[in-house]
């Protein structure tokens, strides 16, 4: 279990440097040009996976690849809500969608969540194996 953990491990870290957010003109953005903090946050999480999972702590493991897959929540929340507060300029809410809307989600995302889904996954399976 621990190379399929590993997997998931790879897959999250990779997923950083995906484009993860499609800014017209701009061009994409991974997570490093969203937001360094956040992108930092996000590989020490991974690298707390990865203490868990060359210690065989599986209670570690999972509580990080959740703790991942919140992170990833908690900034797909805060894009779309700065991407609406960006345009708070425009006089009608209608012009404040609109342009709002145009800032799309790239498919970087999946790889983040599958990785993270796997890392837990992978923990949960190794956990009924060894019962």
């Amino acid at each position: 279990m621990k190379n399929i953990q590993l997997l998931g491990l790879i897959l999250v870290v990779a997923g950083s440097f995906l484009p993860l957010v499609h800014v017209p003109i701009i061009g994409n953005w991974n997570y490093w040009k969203l937001d360094h903090f956040l992108a930092i946050a996000c590989w020490v999480l991974a690298a707390g996976a990865l203490f868990g999972i060359v210690n065989n702590s599986v209670k570690t493991v999972k509580v990080f690849g959740v703790l991942l897959v919140i992170l990833f929540v908690f900034t797909l929340f805060a894009i779309k809500f700065q991407t609406s507060e960006y345009f708070s300029f425009m006089p009608f809410k209608s012009w404040q969608d609109k342009l709002a809307g145009i800032v799309k989600l790239k498919w970087g995302w999946i790889v983040e969540f599958l990785g993270a889904f796997i890392i837990i996954f992978a923990a949960n399976r190794k956990k009924m194996i060894d019962s």
